[in-house]
């Protein structure tokens, strides 16, 4: 009896085992004949160390997951520096975006709707909503230095979803020399990265005293087809501006307060039938905090239209609302410049 428990305490050959610890295989003396002509799968009659009879991972060896049956066929490898389908930036249509835990916050973008009649490519978005709102990027060269780069805009539907993304195209020597006078080209893009709107604005006289050579921006869609313009209105007092279609003919008036300055409070420029006797919607620029107003020139902008409004106005007012941007909030250097009325 004591012969067989020293037996059994004995360290096990050919294994790191302890003594006491009864081995998971039997031996290879136990094992009886290896069936040829059955096809074991790649390890099970090999060992890297070499050991006769291993057998590889038990049955509840949590390796490769049941079901998987590999790459399809016909599947290709992606070649070295493939980084996905679509334009770099921009996530995959119709793909569901989610946040990581612990990673920074994802913006969702808004799913794409049935395409009206007569729709420009793009604008679809804006047919099956009535509010937009525009958020201002953070520039920290700007912060840092005071020098000028080029405008960045989210613009979100009132959920919060992600309609489209703008950037603005103007030359270094043009934003630090002219500042917020400045011509410049804004181009908007979907998800898909593809330039659905371009607002262009051209150089035009900053003076309040001066009836010509107002402001105004034209707005395209798709890039090349104008579907309308924003013309500054002289008035002595009060902002001013006309909304035309793409045959220059009046369709809305927006009026802005005589004094476009406020502390802890919105700036709205209402929307009005050309009577000017209806209100139909405004352009809110949005209170964003104490540090954020003082330190950068990024806004916050609301715009409100009747839902069945064209949805080529409803474009037009985007570029209505980036002409009040750069005219009134818009600050180069240090200094914050308000062309026209303030």
């Amino acid at each position: 009896m004591d012969k067989q428990n020293a037996q059994m305490n004995a360290p096990h050959p050919g294994t790191n085992l302890p003594a006491g610890y009864p081995p998971q295989y039997p031996p290879a003396a136990f094992q009886g004949e290896i069936n040829h002509s059955f096809s074991p799968r790649v390890g099970d009659y090999y060992s890297k160390a070499g050991h006769p009879g291993y057998l590889g991972p038990q049955a509840a060896y949590p390796g490769t997951q049941a079901g998987y049956s590999g790459p399809q066929p016909g599947y290709s490898v992606p070649p070295p520096g493939y980084s996905g389908a679509g334009p770099v930036g921009f996530p995959v249509q119709h793909q569901p975006v989610y946040n990581q835990p612990g990673g920074p916050a994802v913006v969702p973008w808004m799913p794409a709707p049935p395409v009206p009649p007569n729709c420009p490519p793009g604008l679809e978005y804006l047919s099956q909503i009535d509010q937009i709102l525009i958020h201002q990027q953070i520039e920290i060269l700007e912060v840092l230095t005071s020098f000028e780069t080029n405008n960045r805009y989210e613009i979100k539907n009132s959920l919060g979803q992600r309609i489209y993304f703008a950037t603005e195209d103007t030359d270094c020597c043009t934003r630090n020399c002219l500042g917020s006078s400045r011509p410049f080209t804004l181009r908007i893009l979907d998800n898909m990265g593809l330039e659905v709107i371009t607002l262009e604005r051209p150089l035009r006289c900053v003076s309040c005293c001066c009836p010509c050579c107002l402001q105004e921006i034209e707005i395209q869609a798709p890039p090349g087809v104008p579907v309308g313009y924003v013309i500054q209105n002289w008035h002595p007092c009060l902002p001013k501006f006309t909304v035309q279609n793409e045959r220059r003919e009046d369709v809305l008036k927006i009026t802005g307060p005589c004094l476009v300055c406020s502390c802890c409070a919105d700036i709205d420029f209402e929307i009005k039938s050309l009577d000017e006797e209806n209100v139909v919607g405004k352009i809110s620029k949005q209170w964003t905090g104490l540090v954020r107003e003082a330190f950068t020139d990024a806004d916050n902008f609301g715009i409100q239209f009747p839902l069945d409004l064209d949805v080529k106005m409803k474009a037009v007012m985007l570029g209505a609302c980036f002409l009040i941007d750069f005219m009134f909030f818009e600050r180069s250097g240090n200094r914050e410049q308000r062309a026209g009325v303030w």
